[in-house]
C-alpha cells in the first residue's frame, strides 16, 4: 500500500474495524473484468444483482427500471436500484456509482501491483471508472448485512449509461428512489475530494446542405458544403469562440469533435453532419456559446453561392445534455460527506468540476447530490491506474455514510 496516504485512526472511526480490506479489494478485482459498455449493462446488471441476493437481500428488494426506452442509446436494461429498510433511525440515503465503462475498457485483464492496478491487457483502458465506485458502494450494503450492522433507510443506487450522456439518471423513475434526503455519489480520484458542483453542456448536432455538382466539369455549378463548414469554423477559431471562451469576464468551452461529410473527391460535397458541444457553468454565457455557432454558420452560408446565385443551408440542433449545478458548503449531503472523511483522519476539499456527472441530473431533478472518489487516475487512457488505498478509502467513506456512523 502506499505510505503517502492518510490512515483512519480507530479512535475517530468506529467503522475502521467493519471494513475487511482484502474482501473490498477481492471485490474489486472481480468487477473490473465484468463487460459493461453503454448500452450493453446486462451483465454487469446481473453480477451486481447476484452479490445482493447471495448475500440475502430479497428479490423483491432488487428492481431495474425502464430508463433504457427512454434513453435515444436504447440498451438492454435500465438502472439498478436497491433499497434497505432501516434499522436504525435516520433520514434515507442514497448511495450511486454508475454500471457503464467506456469501449477503450473492452477486455481489461485487471493486474495488481506495488499498490495500484492496471489492465495486464495493453490494448485496453482498466474500467476504474466506475467499477472502483460500484466496488466502494457494494461492498457497504454487503458489509452491512454480513455483520448486520444497524443503519437508516438506504437506496442503492446503479445507473446506466452515464458515460454517452448521462442517460440513467436523466431517465431514471425516481419514485423508485424511496425519497432520499442525502445522496452521495461515487465516480473519481482522491477520497477525501468532495464534487459539489459541475459545469452544464449542450450537445450540438449541426447539418450543413451544399449544392452537388461535378467538381471537374463544372464545380461553380455547386456550393460545397464543407466550404460552408470550414468557413464557420474559421469564423468561431479566430473570434474566440472555439476552444476555451472567456469573454467579458465569462468562461466556458467549445469544440467540434466530429465531421462526416462528402463522397467522392469529384463532386461538390453536399452534405456535411458536424458535432460540437458548449460548456459553462454559467447557462446564459453557454447560451451565448451556442448563438455564436448559429451565427458562424449562418454568415458562412450567405458568403458562398452558386454561379446561379443558389446558396446553401445549415440547421443546428442543440439539445441540454446536462445543467450545471452547486451545493452550497451547509447543505446536508455537503455537511455529513465532510463530517465522514474527517471522521476517517482526511482534510476534505470541495472541489467544482468541468466534467458532466451523474449528479448534474440528480441535482437537477431535486436529489441534491455530492461526488467522492474512490482512486481513479488516468481514466479514459490505455495508462490508466487505480490506487489501491484511496479506493479502500472510498470503501471506509462509503460504509460510514451507509450506516451514518461519524
Amino acid at each position: 500500500m502506499s505510505k503517502t496516504t492518510v490512515r483512519p485512526t480507530q479512535a475517530r472511526s468506529e467503522n475502521y474495524r467493519e471494513v475487511d480490506d482484502k474482501a473490498a479489494l477481492g471485490l474489486l478485482m472481480d468487477l473490473l473484468p465484468v463487460p459493461g459498455l453503454s448500452g450493453q449493462e446486462n451483465e454487469i446488471t446481473e453480477f451486481i444483482r447476484g452479490k445482493l441476493r447471495q448475500a440475502g437481500v430479497p428479490a423483491d428488494a432488487i428492481v431495474t427500471d425502464d430508463a433504457h426506452k427512454r434513453s435515444p442509446l436504447g440498451g438492454q436494461n435500465g438502472n439498478l436500484i436497491c433499497q434497505f429498510p432501516g434499522t436504525a433511525r435516520g433520514k434515507r440515503r442514497l448511495l450511486m456509482a454508475h454500471m457503464d465503462t467506456v469501449p477503450l475498457c473492452a477486455g481489461t485483464r485487471p493486474v495488481l501491483s506495488g499498490g495500484y492496478i492496471r489492465s495486464g491487457n495493453p490494448k485496453t483502458g482498466l474500467g476504474g471508472d466506475n467499477r472502483s465506485g460500484i466496488g466502494a458502494i457494494l461492498n457497504a450494503a454487503l458489509t452491512i448485512l454480513k455483520h448486520k450492522l444497524p443503519h437508516p433507510p438506504l437506496t442503492f443506487f446503479f445507473p446506466v449509461q452515464e458515460e454517452v450522456g448521462l442517460f440513467g439518471v436523466r431517465f431514471a423513475r425516481l419514485a423508485l428512489l424511496g425519497q432520499p434526503k442525502l445522496c452521495f455519489n461515487w465516480d473519481g480520484n482522491r477520497p477525501n475530494c468532495m464534487v459539489v458542483g459541475a459545469t452544464g453542456a449542450y450537445r450540438m448536432n449541426i447539418t450543413v446542405r451544399g449544392l452537388a455538382s461535378h467538381a471537374g466539369v463544372a464545380p461553380e455549378k455547386g456550393v460545397s458544403a464543407i466550404a460552408i463548414a470550414g468557413m464557420a469554423i474559421h469564423e468561431l477559431q479566430s473570434n474566440g469562440w472555439h476552444g476555451l471562451v472567456s469573454k467579458n469576464g465569462k468562461r466556458g468551452t467549445s469544440n467540434i469533435g466530429v465531421i462526416n461529410g462528402g463522397n467522392a473527391t469529384n463532386v461538390v460535397a453536399d452534405e456535411v453532419l458536424l458535432r460540437a458541444e458548449a460548456r459553462s457553468h454559467d447557462p446564459r454565457f453557454r447560451r451565448q456559446i451556442v448563438t455564436a455557432y448559429e451565427r458562424a454558420f449562418a454568415r458562412a452560408v450567405k458568403q458562398l453561392k452558386s454561379i446561379d446565385g443558389r446558396r446553401g443551408q445549415t440547421e443546428i440542433k442543440a439539445d441540454l445534455h446536462y445543467e450545471s449545478f452547486r451545493l452550497a458548503e451547509n447543505n446536508e449531503s455537503v455537511a455529513a460527506a465532510r463530517q465522514a472523511i474527517e471522521a476517517l483522519g482526511m482534510k476534505a476539499e470541495s472541489k467544482i468540476s468541468n466534467g458532466g456527472l451523474d449528479a448534474n441530473w440528480l441535482t437537477e431533478r431535486g436529489l441534491p447530490t455530492v461526488t467522492l472518489g474512490a482512486g481513479q487516475q488516468d481514466v479514459h487512457t490505455l495508462n490508466e491506474k487505480l490506487q489501491v488505498d484511496s479506493y479502500l478509502m472510498g470503501c471506509r467513506a462509503a460504509l460510514a455514510l451507509a450506516t451514518a456512523a461519524m
